[in-house]
């Protein structure tokens, strides 16, 4: 029992935020370098040849640059079990942003510090604080100019209404950065342009009132300046309080370069002592714990043809309570009836590995034959359990999708099928139209290219695509008359999701206010959770 409930406490398990080009992923790549789980890190531009970030594992991100699916990574370091959730950082692939931060228990945000807050970021900053887990703040890119520390430190309480604490603070920046000062241990870390950072540095001891060693080591100037910003920070900033960052209420701030190593490892290692082992669940039922000894988890994302030499689907588990075992039976709660987990894997980006068993924390895949979707509850009888659901955001960009090939229409209704249901996108039914020709609705337009580039990539699909000029969609919850009679505005259209619920699309709030005017006992709903 010791065993197992170690192999808990040892967990981390966290999701990197960040709007794009902030350095999320070369973040990611510096911890799994320092955890051994690769050897190089790859160029998130793709400007060294063929080396792209491990976690951008699909073909379109490599040739764009940017990540727009979730990637799971799994190492160890210093004897903590890690499971790092990188999440797409650019706005059209919010949503699968939003359903990874489900499986997280806590968050490290990543700000560019000579662009601070920008929308993305704050857009799923509110999603994090709503669940109230610890938030760790990373303020990236120290080596180019940058804004005012200060200015920064108090947009951030500004913005997200929570207290901040630096854990370190920054001498200078751009081609005058000369490190950070350790304000817990009192050291300097000193950052040289000459290795770029790529060494890891020893802390130097200096206490802030050493005038001599301070001006050898960073010049009269900036200790200084130094001096004088640490005396208003020990004044004036949130005390330090680990509870309130254990339950999201105050932000440890980092200062660093992540591009070039510097400051990551003082970094990780705080941060992997401040935040917290796996969490308990929110369920219908009540709150679960994660020593729970019965096994349960909840599904938090679909992939399908992340392996072209498989053409598999994977259905990416959090894992709640308990320990997962290989080749034991669970119960489907949504299905109510028993199954094998059939092929549990953890993953590196796109490597996989089979796995024997796996604890509370973990993210685990597992091979989905078509019986999975995004919410599901997994369960170790006579454990009777369901999380609560995974929020789904109403597509905001329509199009009706046709088939070209004939020939190819089986492909054509797989890959469409498919590839919503990993919740990427969202189809609809044109009554009486067929599986031929259907409308897509997503809730960045960016989507629409993945789409076409999956299809043809994956399933050898082409397809014309007409947009439509709708912009928002309600379920038909209540209707007084035969559809055929409802009063509607001429726009507006009548459409089946792929569980058969009947649907409105209106090209904009007007349309549905006559609706509703006009057409007395007609209920409708905003977009359902899974």
């Amino acid at each position: 029992m010791a065993d197992f409930r170690n192999e808990i406490e040892r967990r981390r398990t966290f999701a990197i935020i960040s709007h794009p080009d902030a350095g999320k992923t070369t973040l990611t790549e510096k911890f799994l370098l320092y955890g051994g789980a690769i050897q190089s890190a790859g160029s998130v531009k793709g400007k060294q040849g063929d080396k792209h970030a491990v976690s951008d594992w699909m073909e379109l991100e490599k040739q764009r640059g940017i990540s727009v699916t979730s990637s799971v990574m799994q190492f160890e370091y210093e004897g903590y079990c890690i499971n790092i959730l990188d999440t797409p950082g650019h706005q059209d692939f919010s949503e699968d942003t939003y359903r990874t931060l489900m499986a997280a228990d806590s968050v490290v945000m990543v700000i560019d510090a000579a662009k601070g807050i920008e929308p993305q970021t704050r857009k799923l900053f509110h999603v994090v604080a709503a669940r109230h887990i610890p938030i760790f703040t990373f303020i990236n890119k120290l080596d180019r100019e940058a804004q005012d520390p200060f200015d920064l430190i108090d947009e951030l309480e500004t913005e997200f209404g929570i207290g901040t604490y630096p854990m370190n603070w920054p001498i200078s920046c751009g081609q005058t950065f000369k490190g950070v000062y350790d304000r817990e241990k009192k050291a300097i870390l000193t950052f040289d342009n000459f290795h770029g950072g790529r060494e890891r540095l020893r802390a130097i001891e200096c206490d802030i009132t050493d005038t001599e060693k301070l001006d050898s080591l960073i010049g009269d100037d900036l200790r200084e300046t130094l001096v004088e910003q640490v005396e208003l920070l020990d004044g004036a900033c949130f005390d330090f309080d680990l509870e309130k960052v254990r339950c999201g209420k105050l932000s440890p701030v980092f200062f660093g370069s992540a591009l070039n190593n510097f400051g990551i490892e003082p970094f990780l290692e705080s941060f992997l002592k401040m935040t917290t082992p796996p969490l308990a669940r929110e369920a219908v039922e009540g709150e679960v714990s994660p020593f729970d000894d019965k096994f349960s988890a909840f599904v938090f994302k679909i992939q399908a043809n992340m392996n072209k030499a498989h053409r598999d689907r994977i259905a990416f588990m959090r894992i709640c309570s308990g320990k997962f075992e290989r080749g034991k039976e669970y119960m489907h709660m949504r299905q109510g009836k028993m199954i094998k987990l059939s092929q549990p894997q953890q993953m590196m980006a796109q490597d996989r590995a089979i796995i024997d068993e796996a604890y509370a924390g973990d993210i685990i895949g597992v091979f989905d034959p078509g019986i999975f979707s995004i919410g599901d509850t997994i369960a170790e009888p006579p454990l009777k359990v369901k999380f609560k659901g995974i929020p789904t955001f109403a597509p905001e960009h329509f199009a009706v999708i046709e088939q070209i090939d004939s020939m190819k229409r089986k492909q054509f209704q797989k890959g469409m099928e498919q590839i919503a249901e990993e919740g990427a996108i969202q189809i609809f039914f044109i009554p009486d139209a067929g599986m031929e020709r259907v409308i897509v609705g997503v809730v960045g337009l960016l989507q629409f290219d993945v789409l076409k580039f999956r299809m043809q990539s994956e399933y050898g699909v082409g397809y014309s695509k007409m947009d439509l000029p709708h912009e928002q969609i309600r379920y038909i919850e209540k209707c007084p008359v035969e559809f055929s009679k409802l009063r509607l505005s001429g726009d507006t259209r009548r459409v089946k999701d792929i569980r058969g619920n009947d649907l409105l699309i209106f090209p904009g709030t007007w349309a549905i206010n006559f609706a509703l005017e006009n057409n007395e006992g007609l209920e409708l709903s905003e977009f359902k959770r899974w």
